[in-house]
């Protein structure tokens, strides 16, 4: 195994590729092992024994690892590309029933995987045989995991459709509504013209539930953030004969809790759902270099819409 782990971490260092090949049923634990593989980061493909005396040999190269499956060690398919592999100079790790096989006999590692008896009644049916093959690939394969350093970052690289892949990968620049799509208000603007706004939202987008207040300076800068609940709150205080006079700078809140674009998706979630003061709906995005400079509005619903919910923070993370 050591060995194996050896070639495998070589197979790493020079960006090769592991080829895993078998016949029948190992066949399809050769397939298994290799898709394992290549979820975890090391680019792994199966080959066809009978296609590759026809052609496809030539997806192997010198520096690439070769791992090949057979309980007898004696399997014809897999005899017939021993030699071509040995002239190419590719490394290759036999995983066998029969430690004096052919097969054993003719790779420079060689991993036992034979069984005392098969668990099908006949003992001829592979059963015993292939659970243990595909044991030891999955124990390569996490040895291999353990040494190469992969991350929990690295893997969901690889898994970008699951929960996993979803909250390494996916930050709040890729959901926001960018400030392009967004109208801000003048300081100025009146009760009417913050309604409105609130109520047209963004182009496409419908309402946002929120409006960025532009600064005096500079219009290119947020002066505050009006929300659904920032207006309540101002018409609530307010009495309606002074509803004519408010105006939007005023009705902001002038230090909303931001975020830069590289913020994961999910640790935005957590701080809308988890904030002491009141739940967000909507979390203004600015330049890390410049925090009044608006780069877009992430809404709550955007989160929903990409698979997040309050279960994607009860999930353990690293």
């Amino acid at each position: 195994m050591e060995a194996a782990l050896n070639l495998l971490e070589g197979c790493r260092q020079l960006r090769a590729k592991l080829v895993v090949t078998g016949v029948g049923k190992s066949g399809i634990v050769a397939r298994k092992i290799a898709a394992t593989f290549s979820s975890i980061g090391l680019t792994a493909v199966f080959l066809n024994p009978v296609d590759a005396l026809h052609g496809d040999l030539g997806i192997v190269a010198p520096d690439d690892v070769a791992l090949l499956l057979s309980n007898s060690g004696e399997t014809e398919e897999l005899l017939a590309i021993l030699p071509h592999l040995r002239r190419r100079g590719t490394a290759r790790i036999a995983l066998v029933g029969r430690l004096s096989s052919s097969l054993a006999n003719g790779c420079d590692v060689v991993l036992d995987g034979s069984v005392d008896r098969e668990v099908c009644p006949l003992n001829l049916a592979p059963t015993a045989s292939t659970a243990v093959a595909m044991a030891i690939g999955d124990a390569l394969a996490a040895v291999w995991m353990e040494r190469a350093g992969i991350s929990p970052e690295d893997f969901a690289i690889n898994h970008p459709a699951g929960s996993l892949g979803r909250q390494l990968t996916l930050t709040v620049a890729d959901l926001m509504v960018p400030a392009t799509d967004l109208e801000g208000l003048e300081p100025g603007a009146t009760l009417a013209e913050v309604i409105g706004q609130l109520t047209r939202g963004s182009n496409g987008k419908g309402s946002l539930g929120a409006a960025w207040v532009q600064a005096n300076d500079d219009p290119r800068l947020m002066a505050g953030l009006i929300t659904d609940g920032d207006l309540r709150r101002n018409l609530q205080k307010h009495p309606p004969e002074a509803w004519a006079d408010l105006r939007a700078g005023a009705m902001a809140t002038a230090d909303p809790i931001i975020v830069p674009p590289q913020t994961l998706a999910v640790t935005a979630l957590e701080l809308m759902e988890k904030n002491p003061k009141k739940a967000i709906s909507v979390l203004p995005v600015v330049d890390p270099n410049q925090p009044r400079l608006l780069l877009g509005l992430l809404r709550l619903h955007d989160l929903v819409q990409a698979g997040f919910s309050s279960s994607s923070l009860d999930t353990e993370r690293p």
